[in-house]
């Protein structure tokens, strides 16, 4: 893609992006709420138009070949949009009949991902009596069935419970093995885009950096010492008069960053004429890479209006067809 634009009214929502994304590659995008994930992969699905800048994928143009992008992808979305009241097969022949797949070819490929999944035994039950992990994992097993070249997965494992995340993602990790399929993962969990293959990290609709995840830490260039202390307002003074750094106040403690923490950490008890009740050494972080490019912490980032727009027309753009 390349000079990627969409705007709502007069917010702008994606600006001017453009990156390319490898066959076969696990592409993430990292971003909060309200950064331009979902807008970005809604036009990228051909469900929004751009308002400005081009777009390819799989080799077609997500304007003037519609029809050849949607044949080619997958996608999970958000949101559950299995029809509860059909079985988990009948979801999956009703996705095929969509897509054309031959009547012929659809219990070879029906049969091997819902073992894949873990869900053959459960194949003839209502959705509606499946638990949020299990639909995910029928939405999975559905994007594929047409075999996809590319797979979207726009934040597939948001309201899970850990341990159920971590299934989809052994899920996942499975399919990578099995097919070539490339992936498009958008997130705002630090553990997932550490699994991709290179980040682009989106804030405020713009691409701030990408690169793959160790070559981001990498570049934030320093460890992390925390620490607290009896009188950190001393402290911090006394920090940045020996050692000429910048000492931030977050969360109830001290944090400085250095190149190298634990070599650094006896050299702060030499200083200090205050009491240190806790101190910590942590090398760099996707969260520390968001915290460089953007100028705040991930978590702190709040929904914007407009992808919630953009995840709501997702939903009724594909089901309109």
């Amino acid at each position: 893609m390349d000079g990627l634009v969409r705007r709502f009214g007069e917010f702008t929502a994606v600006d001017g992006i453009g990156f390319s994304v490898e066959p076969g590659e696990l592409f993430g995008f990292l971003g909060p709420n309200g950064a331009g994930k979902t807008t970005t992969i809604s036009i990228l699905c051909t469900l929004l138009n751009p308002t400005a800048g081009t777009a390819r994928v799989a080799g077609y143009d997500v304007v003037r070949q519609r029809d050849r992008v949607r044949a080619s992808i997958g996608l999970v979305f958000q949101e559950i949009t299995l029809d509860d009241y059909l079985t988990a097969a009948e979801n999956l022949r009703f996705h095929a009949v969509m897509y054309g797949v031959p009547a012929a070819e659809l219990p070879g490929r029906m049969e091997p991902l819902l073992d894949m999944v873990g869900l053959r035994e459960r194949a003839d039950q209502q959705v509606r009596f499946f638990s949020g992990g299990m639909k995910r994992r029928l939405e999975i097993a559905r994007g594929l069935l047409h075999t996809p070249r590319v797979l979207f997965l726009d934040e597939p494992t948001i309201g899970l419970d850990p341990q159920t995340r971590t299934h989809i993602w052994d899920y996942v990790d499975e399919l990578r093995g099995r097919e070539q399929t490339t992936m498009f993962l958008t997130t705002h969990y630090m553990d997932e885009a550490e699994r991709c293959d290179r980040i682009a990290i989106i804030d405020r609709g713009r691409i701030v950096a990408i690169d793959t995840p160790d070559a981001l830490k990498a570049s934030v260039g320093a460890d992390t010492v925390t620490l607290a202390t009896n009188d950190d307002a001393r402290a911090a003074e006394e920090l940045r008069s020996a050692f000429s750094v910048e000492v931030e106040h977050r969360k109830g403690a001290l944090e400085l960053r250095v190149p190298d923490g634990e070599a650094f950490v006896p050299r702060i008890f030499d200083v200090l004429t205050v009491g240190v009740t806790s101190i910590n050494v942590r090398r760099p972080s996707l969260d520390d890479v968001f915290l460089k490019y953007t100028g705040r912490d991930i978590r702190d980032a709040e929904a914007g209006a407009s992808e919630q727009f953009a995840s709501n027309a997702m939903i009724r753009a594909w089901r309109r067809g």
